[in-house]
């Protein structure tokens, strides 16, 4: 095992210390990176006894995030269960007007903290970093009003610094890119619907198996307007493999396929500020897109974490 940086150690000492003043806790665990790193300092500082890992699972969870998430809880030893949460349910989720990651974080929490409760563990932590406080995350309000704690958050700890705690524990998620639910591959004010969601996960997956690690399908109702990193961009030089991703795509359910010449990006769907006085949101500073993605809770305003 590699010795961390004195800032770092720094920060995993204070995080590990704020969960150790709790005598039991539910790990939100999404399947992506923070939230495994918050599992494996839970479980250094209370003990597998007293550490829970739940995850969320939703037509929104791509089914590749619930395999990461069991092979993560898994790795370090966790007591992992898996909770249907209903977010479709909610108008205020599939109405998609901007505050969808408030409705979805609010289902997901509440479902945790009657889990928690029915079971005598006191509270409910969530992997929130300090990246996620510069862009734009109306589900970090349903966090604070349901008192679900971020340790990492609190501690200081941000996107590079949970890398290399990753590393540093040998997760099996360590070098996972940046990832987020389904539905935040539909614009806002578009409708989120299982069909879309099905539509969306079965192209990705299809772009997965072909072996593009870092992109997006957007759906924009025909259309799916696929945002790739640069060597998804120079897989497509290859008329062959362009050919194979149209063909795919269309089988996913899409009658066109568009490439966003500006390529991958970070929460490019996210809205603009929303005016004061919808629930849970408010406003935040530099809500545009970020240029560096977070995988938490709402890596483009949306995950499961």
């Amino acid at each position: 095992m590699t010795s961390l940086l004195p800032d770092l150690a720094s920060g995993r000492a204070r995080a590990i210390a704020l969960m150790r003043s709790r005598r039991s806790l539910v790990v939100a665990l999404s399947g992506g990176v923070d939230s495994a790193v918050l599992l494996a300092l839970a479980l250094e500082a209370l003990g597998p006894e007293r550490v829970l890992a739940v995850t969320g699972l939703s037509p929104s969870l791509p089914s590749h995030e619930l395999e990461d998430a069991r092979a993560v809880a898994r790795a370090v030893g966790a007591t992992h269960e898996v909770v249907e949460t209903h977010e479709m349910d909610r108008p205020g989720y599939r109405a998609n007007a901007g505050d969808r990651c408030y409705h979805c974080r609010s289902e997901l929490f509440g479902v945790l903290r009657s889990m928690a409760e029915s079971r005598g563990i006191e509270a409910v932590a969530y992997g929130a970093i300090r990246d996620d406080s510069g862009d734009f995350r109306p589900g970090m309000a349903a966090a604070r009003e349901l008192g679900v704690l971020a340790p990492l958050l609190e501690a200081g700890i941000g996107k590079s610094e949970v890398r290399a705690l990753a590393r540093e524990a040998g997760l099996p998620v360590r070098e996972k890119p940046a990832s987020a639910c389904l539905s935040s591959r539909i614009p806002v004010g578009t409708e989120v619907t299982p069909g879309r969601l099905a539509q969306v996960e079965r192209a990705e997956a299809a772009l997965r198996k072909m072996g593009f690690q870092q992109f997006r399908v957007r759906h924009h109702g025909e259309v799916a307007r696929l945002e790739l990193d640069a060597e998804g961009l120079r897989q497509l030089l290859d008329p062959s493999q362009r050919s194979r991703v149209v063909a795919a795509v269309r089988v996913a359910g899409f009658r066109f396929v568009a490439v966003d010449l500006e390529g991958y990006r970070s929460g490019s769907l996210n809205p603009e500020p929303l005016a004061p006085g919808r629930p849970g949101v408010e406003p935040v500073a530099n809500a545009l897109p970020q240029e560096v993605a977070t995988e938490n809770g709402d890596e483009e305003g949306d995950s499961r974490e």
